[in-house]
């Protein structure tokens, strides 16, 4: 079996998608926010895809490989509460952008929960070709 790269999993690119528009998005933000609410989201994003990474790396012990995803799964709410924090606050104005992170977020994290059940049910038998579902 050839090796696997975390960067083959869809839910990595996704993650880093993400991470990324966060990011650019986090740049337009009013300069009061920019190092507050806006430093927190950058980082919680950018959690996501890093837990990814970090999990995948211990994929040979199924409970790091769970307790790294658990963690992502975990970033990916805590980017979710700042986006409603951003919104609800104004500081983030547009209300599409809002949704579509929302969205967004909500399939990363379906995503993550049905990876963490692949894990948990069969660990060791295909764990690369269950992480694009």
């Amino acid at each position: 079996m050839a090796y696997q790269s975390y960067r083959d999993l869809d839910i990595y690119k996704k993650a880093h998608k993400l991470a990324i528009e966060i990011h650019e998005m986090s740049l337009n933000l009013p300069k009061f926010e920019m190092y507050e609410e806006g430093s927190q989201i950058r980082r919680s994003s950018k959690s996501v895809k890093s837990n990814i990474v970090e999990g995948f790396g211990r994929r040979r012990y199924k409970q790091e490989f769970i307790k790294f995803l658990t963690y992502s799964l975990a970033s990916c709410d805590e980017t979710t509460t700042h986006l409603d924090t951003l919104y609800e606050t104004k500081a983030l104005k547009d209300k599409d952008k809002y949704r579509y992170f929302l969205e967004e977020y909500d399939h990363v994290g379906r995503m993550i929960t049905n990876f963490i059940r692949s894990v948990d049910s069969g660990h060791k038998s295909s764990i690369e070709n269950r992480a694009s579902r």
